[in-house]
């Protein structure tokens, strides 16, 4: 291996080393559950305001 060859290698390690690091700051993270996405709030009848399953 020449040392271009070694410039090189080392040069795109740093970027993808700075590239992997970028993606694992900015990623955000999910609220589960949030707006009544996870369970469902009966809103009719004598089960009012329950949470409904999916066991019958």
């Amino acid at each position: 291996m020449n040392k271009f060859e070694f410039k090189n290698l080392v040069k795109n390690l740093k970027n993808t080393l700075k590239q992997k690091s970028f993606f694992k700051e900015l990623r955000k993270e999910v609220d589960t559950g949030a707006n009544g996405t996870q369970d469902y709030v009966v809103k009719k009848g004598i089960n009012k305001d329950t949470i409904a399953t999916t066991r019958q």
